[in-house]
């Protein structure tokens, strides 16, 4: 994550990344990571599985969310007649967390990274 890097890179290195961790893994591709700014889930639009088409560099200045939910099966969801509630189509565990990017002139800082270790951020900084 750096001034002219691509979005759509984003999601190779997460599904490559969870692939890692184990085989049976997914990404769930109904939900993105999003741009924070004045309007509330706006632009860009942050895929986390791998060969997204979505568009746009990163510059510095830019602050989006990276926040994949991994399933231990299949990578659809569904949502409950709440309107809310998402689950998985095959009924397995899934999670899903949530950080905040900042795009840096020479990086990124991670906005709500702790003072503790981060296994996924830290796994992540690993393999790039």
């Amino acid at each position: 994550m750096k001034p002219g890097a691509l979005y759509r890179d984003l999601g190779n290195v997460i599904e490559g990344y969870i692939k890692t961790c184990s085989p049976s893994l997914t990404v769930v591709r109904s939900y993105c990571g999003h741009g924070v700014g004045r309007l509330f889930h706006g632009p860009p639009s942050v895929p986390h599985y791998g060969r997204s088409k979505a568009v746009g560099a990163m510059k510095a200045g830019h602050v989006f969310t990276i926040e994949p939910m991994i399933n231990a099966g299949d990578y659809r969801d569904d949502l409950w007649p709440d309107r809310w509630t998402a689950v998985t189509v095959d009924g397995k565990r899934s999670a899903q967390f949530e950080h905040t990017i900042l795009v840096t002139e020479t990086g990124y800082e991670v906005l709500t990274k702790g003072f503790e270790k981060d296994t996924v951020m830290d796994g992540l900084e690993r393999i790039q």
